[in-house]
């Protein structure tokens, strides 16, 4: 990162961080979706095993991971304030604290997996094939979690071509040990479904690897010596890490958990609408993408201003921000409204299935343009540390307005399954305003103290 004093430059500046990050979260989209899709051609019940255990991991792993993204912005302000002393100290603190989360998951996971799996309505082959692919991926948790940290640091630093290049490598790894572990190719044991997740553990274990050695070797990460002095831990460090790191870790899982339960409530539905609400859901899913890496390149230029005192600066970031989140939301919901035959078809053969997909497609137009603003402003407001306010906003969006109307929708409405879509949107589109509004307070606080500061 480095300062900048016209909005044109602010603007290069911002996509050169921007790109990198969307290329990121696209990339570890993939590696999910590679995980799915070559299960798929090993079995039904491979795929339906796999599409299980991804569906009850990916909550917990972005919600106990948004706790570590704590350390970009603490890093980001750091770097606004010239204290590059403290970056080392923060970043090994942040890989105790990741290595603690992932003892805390094994334990928990022990505890509930399996009962989880039982409750479920499972075919037995399908849920073996879930317990053990989950205990495969348990393997690679600790390089994830401790990954996960060394990437906020490298962001923070303005270098998100770094990790970008990290996880472009990993996803030809993972299709490698997919191929050899799930079809057991050249010797390797054929293991169906759960190969995926030993595919997987094995891959966040090579790319925690090279990310170390890019940050031991590299410029400008070398000169930080991040692994040379052995700190002890620092509780007051973890207490700052997880004040801030709490409630983003939250937000992230009311917002990733309640389509878990929203497809949970599908299940009441026949087979050819809840293949349609998937496919509809896993598309929404991949065009969130773009507003969430835009809210993590917000989160470092605004940490960085935040941190320099810098409040037009800082202002001007967030709404260049939400300006260009909500310039693609339109160019996407343009995209979803000419060509949602297409979009289906990726998904399914079935003339059915697509028919009804393309339905749920125009509900997903306004649900992506409601996440256009809102995942800006919250990348924002994590950019001044504001992380608290933002959690209530996330429940009561999501679990309060949300979920409840859509229930209400669907089920004493003519609108059936759509009715979830509706009320998601709904509560999506007042989260959204009562985030700017936070973050309108937030900026004239931040300029009135710094105002006051320099008066005294």
């Amino acid at each position: 990162m480095y300062q900048t004093h016209l909005l044109k430059d602010k603007t290069i500046l911002f996509i050169k961080i921007l790109v990198p990050i969307l290329i990121t979260q696209l990339g570890l989209f993939a590696m999910n979706f590679l995980d799915i899709m070559m299960s798929g051609r090993a079995g039904s019940n491979d795929i339906a095993g796999v599409a299980i255990g991804s569906s009850l991991w990916v909550p917990v792993f972005t919600g106990l991971s948004g706790i570590l993204l704590a350390t970009t912005p603490i890093i980001a302000q750091l770097i606004g304030a010239d204290n590059r002393k403290a970056i080392p100290f923060t970043v090994v603190q942040g890989i105790y604290l990741s290595i603690v989360i992932v003892i805390i998951i094994l334990i928990s996971g022990a505890a509930t997996i399996k009962p989880l799996l039982n409750m479920m309505n499972l075919e037995e082959p399908v849920r073996e094939i879930a317990f053990y692919y989950l205990k495969a991926l348990a393997y690679g948790m600790i390089p994830l979690f401790v990954y996960t940290v060394l990437r906020c640091f490298m962001d923070a630093l303005g270098e998100t071509r770094v990790t970008m290049i990290v996880t472009l490598l990993s996803l030809p790894i993972n299709a490698l040990f997919n191929y050899l572990l799930i079809f057991g190719k050249f010797g390797f044991p054929r293991l169906g479904g759960v190969g995926a997740g030993y595919a997987t553990a094995i891959t966040y274990w090579c790319i925690l690897a090279i990310t170390v050695w890019i940050a031991h070797k590299r410029q400008p990460f070398s000169q930080f010596h991040v692994f040379k002095t052995f700190y002890k831990i620092s509780f007051t460090k973890w207490k700052e890490l997880l004040f801030i790191g709490v409630p983003i870790g939250l937000a992230i899982f009311f917002e990733t958990s309640i389509f878990s339960a929203v497809t949970l409530l599908m299940s009441q539905y026949d087979t050819i609408t809840i293949a349609a609400h998937q496919i509809a859901l896993n598309f929404a899913s991949f065009l969130y993408m773009i507003p969430l890496s835009i809210s993590m390149a917000l989160t470092i230029c605004v940490g960085f201003e935040v941190g320099g005192k810098r409040t037009n600066d800082a202002k001007q970031y967030s709404y260049l921000g939400i300006g260009t989140a909500i310039g693609m939301a339109i160019v996407t919901g343009i995209i979803l409204l000419l060509f949602p035959s297409t979009i289906a078809a990726i998904y399914s053969t079935d003339s059915q299935v697509i028919s009804l997909a393309k339905h749920f497609l125009f509900y997903a137009i306004f649900f992506q343009l409601s996440d256009a603003i809102g995942a800006p402003i919250q990348g924002a407001l994590r950019g001044y540390k504001d992380v608290n306010v933002t959690l209530v906003l996330s429940l009561i969006s999501f679990w309060v307005i949300g979920l409840p109307s859509g229930y209400l929708l669907a089920q004493f409405t003519s609108l059936g399954a759509f009715g979830y879509w509706i009320g998601l949107s709904l509560g999506l589109t007042v989260g959204a305003l009562l985030l700017f509004i936070r973050l309108r307070f937030i900026q004239l606080r931040f300029k009135r103290e710094l105002q006051k500061a320099a008066t005294n």
